[in-house]
């Protein structure tokens, strides 16, 4: 119908109209065939239909409308040819399907008697299949905890390590789970538990060492007493044996072993040798070592802990600071060490402690200190030690105690020294040390001195058989050839005191050398410091003690001369002192730098001293007896005799100089002048007292009387040695004085004054002024009172008449010497 549409509206002739439809049937020929092919794509040909010409979409309908038409056709006639086949089959179903039917019943009960018949099976395989499961998901599980099993026995492990405080194990086992065996099986929770704990655990590993560690150093700072106490007493050990060792001949060079930690010991050139010798005593006697009595498992376990954990070099810091600390702690002294011996060796031994113990751990552990540590420890702890030694050996004043420091600072350095640390500045600190116990000395042996002085009875020794004069002949050297042919009893000029003075200046060396023993020092030197420590002894301590004991008011003239007489004894014996010290040194006297004892001039001053003494304390008795003098100045006669009090003097003299006797000449003369020119001058004083107003002739009389008398006892030769009358002279300007007025001279005293030949030569015009002054007034005075009788005294007024002429005459002498 489309077809007849599209005919009807073209006008076309017939010819054209079929090229025309030939050539359309082509294009839409291909047009329905790229429509029916399913791979082309439809756009584009859709899109060709519209846009070719004009009413294309209608004919191309028209065309589409034929095209089914066609295709139906062609249908119908295949469906025609084949539809007695179809016919044919579906009567052939018919029949099969009864047969299907019937063998379809056959197949169910087929099936239900196999059903039936292998439900059994079914079962049984079923249980098969069971079983091959669970066999499988054992072998899964047993290959499972065959890998889990090592895991749980190392955390297992690690778990009783940790219970043992076997640290360093578990850490070792830590790195093995967390290593080897935790990620073989980390899928499993518990291993992440696990994994997961073990830091924690590694945390309180370290927790548990430092704690130790602490522990460990609160213990070592407990027992480092006794650490050092081992190695002092072993190291006095081993120089007591070296001593006894040095002694034999038979041995050589011996090189000096120290105490060690390992049994074995450190000789001064670095060889080991075995600590095998020593006495059976010492053999028997087992050496305890610093692991003897410190268990150093603590620092180990922490350092190796520490070591694992990969903080080593915390574990060190942390440990050297807390050493340093307790350093500080054992180098601080108590406040009363230097009241007791065993003050010091405390603080020694924990000293000592302290760096044997150090010296262990540079030793036995790698690093954890070193010996630029130690070093560093030891001259902070050497600059502490000697201060606090300065300061507390100057409160020592007894020397045995200074002495036991001395020992105790020589093995504390010979310890040390042993194990490499520098001990020099420790020997130069005995020098100090030693001033100060010479110093100790010193005040020891006042006290001794003073002593002796007290209890001596300052006479003579007495000696009553040969026994006893040897007893004192061994204790002090004396000799003198006069007394040992004297039979017994005798006396020994010196006291007492003098063999006493001399053992103990003896015992004081002794004392001195017992410091400079171990000291390391040469036999000069150590000559040097006895002769220098007996100086001081004589120039300080026994010259003060002679000065003071000199000076005290109960010492007596007798107890000077005695004094005087035991130090020239003394003196001489200075040089037996000095062969004392040289046999004790083997050093002889003559070498260049000797030092020279000192005691001459020691007992030179002293008996110098004890000289003025004398003649200080003789002019003191002679003052004592002149305030006796009771003379009666207005006398008018004297009485024909001495005064009592000039007679008990010169009786006195008389007596002490005959004490003098055993005095060097040259003292007792020098005493005896000393005596007399006191008295005189005294006398003299007395007549020109200015309180003494007036004096009469017969006063004048009564002193001359007194003055003859001293005259007679310097004539009378008290003290041997006087030529001549040199002793008179020293009464010569009493004497000239005295005649003149008793002579009533002064027309010759006058005419001749200024002349050499003047025998009033030693009468100054001041003072024969003022005693005819004075003389003046007394005949005054008497005048007045005899006024009475004036016309009998004549021959007094003439008197008084020259007295006045020759006052002037001897006034214008004295204004012609002051101007």
């Amino acid at each position: 119908m489309a077809s007849d549409r599209v005919h009807a509206a073209l006008p076309d002739p017939p010819s054209q109209i079929e090229e025309e439809n030939k050539e359309e049937e082509k294009v839409f020929g291909n047009i329905f065939a790229e429509l029916e092919s399913v791979d082309l794509p439809l756009g584009t040909t859709l899109r060709s239909i519209y846009d070719d010409q004009p009413n294309a979409h209608k004919r191309f309908m028209e065309k589409l409308d034929a095209r089914i038409r066609n295709h139906d056709r062609e249908i119908e006639k295949m469906c025609n040819f084949h539809h007695q086949g179809f016919v044919d089959a579906i009567t052939e179903l018919l029949k099969v399907r009864a047969d299907a039917e019937k063998l379809m019943g056959q197949v169910t009960d087929t099936d239900r008697r196999l059903q039936e018949a292998g439900r059994e099976v079914t079962a049984q395989t079923e249980e098969v299949i069971r079983c091959r499961i669970q066999q499988r998901n054992m072998a899964t599980t047993v290959e499972k905890l065959q890998l889990c099993i090592p895991v749980l026995e190392m955390y297992s492990k690690l778990k009783e390590q940790l219970e043992s405080k076997r640290y360093y194990a578990a850490l070792k086992t830590m790195e093995q789970l967390e290593k080897v065996f935790i990620p073989r099986v980390s899928q499993y929770r518990f291993c992440q538990i696990m994994a997961e704990n073990l830091p924690r655990l590694r945390e309180e590993i370290k927790e548990i060492s430092m704690s130790d560690l602490k522990d460990f150093l609160e213990s070592i700072r407990k027992h480092s007493d006794k650490v050092g106490e081992t190695a002092m007493r072993q190291a006095q050990q081993h120089r007591t044996f070296n001593s006894a060792v040095a002694k034999q001949s038979s041995i050589g060079h011996y090189t000096k072993p120290v105490y060690s930690l390992n049994g074995q010991t450190h000789t001064q050139n670095g060889l080991m040798i075995n600590d095998d010798t020593g006495d059976e005593e010492e053999a028997d006697e087992e050496i305890l070592t610093a692991q003897d009595l410190v268990d150093f498992s603590p620092v180990y376990r922490c350092l190796h802990i520490y070591t694992v954990l990969g903080d080593r070099e915390t574990f060190e810091n942390y440990y050297r600071k807390q050493r340093k600390k307790q350093a500080r702690l054992v180098l601080q002294p108590q406040a009363n060490m230097h009241e007791t011996v065993e003050g010091y060796r405390r603080y020694f031994n924990q000293i000592v402690g302290f760096f044997v113990v150090e010296d262990h751990i540079l030793h036995a552990t790698r690093g954890l200190v070193t010996r630029a540590f130690t070093d560093e420890l030891w001259n902070m702890a050497l600059s502490k030690i000697i201060a606090v030694l300065r300061t507390h050996s100057s409160y020592c004043d007894d020397p045995d105690l200074v002495l036991e420091l001395k020992n105790l600072i020589v093995i504390f350095a010979d310890t040390l020294q042993g194990y490499g640390f520098l001990v020099n500045r420790l020997f130069d600190l005995l020098f100090e040390v030693r001033d100060q116990y010479n110093e100790t000395l010193l005040k020891k042996w006042a006290l001794v001195f003073r002593e002796i002085f007290e209890l001596d009875n300052y006479s003579p020794i007495p000696v009553e058989t040969e026994e006893e004069y040897k007893l004192v002949v061994s204790r002090f050297p004396f000799h003198d050839a006069e007394i040992e042919k004297q039979d017994f009893p005798k006396k020994l000029p010196m006291s007492q005191s003098v063999p006493q003075i001399y053992t103990q200046v003896k015992e004081l060396i002794y004392a001195s050398l017992k410091f400079s023993e171990s000291l390391h020092r040469s036999s000069t030197e150590i000559d040097d410091m006895l002769r220098k420590s007996t100086n001081l002894l004589l120039t300080r301590t026994l010259s003060s003690c002679l000065q003071n004991l000199i000076k005290k008011p109960h010492i007596g003239l007798t107890e000077l001369v005695q004094i005087i007489i035991n130090t020239t004894h003394l003196e001489q014996a200075c040089k037996y002192l000095e062969e004392f010290i040289t046999n004790i040194t083997n050093v002889s006297p003559e070498t260049v730098h000797t030092t020279r004892l000192y005691g001459l001039a020691t007992f030179k001053d002293a008996r110098h001293a004890a000289e003025g003494e004398i003649y200080t304390k003789l002019n003191q008795k002679i003052d004592e007896f002149i305030q006796l003098a009771d003379y009666e100045w207005g006398m008018a006669e004297s009485d024909g005799r001495a005064s009592g009090y000039l007679m008990d003097l010169i009786n006195f003299l008389r007596s002490t100089f005959q004490v003098f006797t055993h005095l060097p000449g040259k003292v007792a003369q020098t005493a005896c002048m000393s005596a007399c020119k006191h008295l005189s001058t005294s006398l003299m004083q007395m007549l020109l007292d200015t309180e003494l107003k007036q004096i009469s002739m017969g006063a004048i009389q009564q002193f001359n009387l007194d003055v003859i008398q001293c005259e007679l006892f310097a004539s009378s030769e008290p003290v041997p040695g006087f030529q001549g009358d040199t002793l008179q002279l020293a009464f010569i300007d009493l004497r000239q004085l005295l005649d003149l007025f008793m002579v009533w001279d002064w027309s010759t005293y006058l005419a001749d004054y200024g002349q050499p030949t003047n025998k009033y030569l030693r009468v100054n015009p001041a003072t024969a002024l003022a005693l005819l002054e004075k003389v003046y007034r007394g005949m005054k005075d008497t005048s007045k009172k005899n006024n009475i009788f004036s016309q009998f005294r004549k021959n007094d007024r003439d008197k008084q008449k020259l007295i006045e002429t020759v006052v002037k005459q001897l006034r214008s002498l004295v204004n012609g010497m002051s101007s």
